[in-house]
């Protein structure tokens, strides 16, 4: 029996939510993407935050963790089912990587202060750059607004959204550049597996 890379991802950002509740912010302290700009005079950076950040969520409520593993399930099971897991999980990691490197550079580039980023958010991203590549055609109905319409477009449209907002900083505290670093990193995947 195969195992689903899809929900071992989940598991694994429920247990880390869950011991994130219990560890008065030291997971954050270690394990979340920290800028390379010193923060109150220190750096705090290391370089496997570069994915571990990816299954830190916000404790401030279940939300953030509740739409990201929402998303990933709706994304990454279509995805697996038609690549299999190995796949999905090199374009999983490579879009958490890309995002990381994309809130690493391009954020201080804009004059955004210095703040760790946490969450799967970058991997999501990228799950739904894919799925828009693979599926294009396929129905999606996004919470906001309910209205259905074609994979590419849905992506699409989140991609200009983000890059607006990014560029504006009218949304703050939202990784921006990292949701579209995340893009980047599943749309090279993905040209990959068309070039072979």
């Amino acid at each position: 029996m195969r195992v689903s890379a899809v929900k071992s991802l989940i598991a694994v950002n429920v247990l880390v939510y869950l011991l994130q509740g219990l560890g008065n912010g030291v997971l954050e302290d270690w394990f979340a993407l920290w800028p390379l700009q010193p923060v109150d005079g220190a750096v705090y950076f290391h370089v496997w935050q570069i994915v571990t950040y990816a299954f830190l969520h916000s404790t401030d409520g279940v939300a953030h963790l509740l739409l990201n593993m929402l998303a990933l399930w709706m994304f990454g099971t279509e995805i697996e089912r038609a690549v299999g897991p190995r796949r999905l999980l090199a374009c999983y990691f490579a879009s958490v990587v890309t995002a990381a490197l994309s809130q690493l550079i391009v954020p201080p580039l804009f004059g955004e202060p210095p703040a760790p980023t946490i969450g799967a958010s970058g991997g999501v991203f990228g799950l739904l750059l894919a799925y828009a590549l693979l599926f294009p055609t396929r129905k999606v109905v996004p919470l906001i607004p309910p209205i259905p319409m074609p994979a590419w477009l849905f992506a699409t449209l989140y991609a200009g959204l983000e890059l607006v907002l990014g560029v504006t900083g009218s949304l703050s505290g939202v990784a921006h550049f990292a949701h579209l670093g995340g893009m980047i990193g599943s749309g090279l995947v993905v040209a990959r597996w068309r070039r072979r």
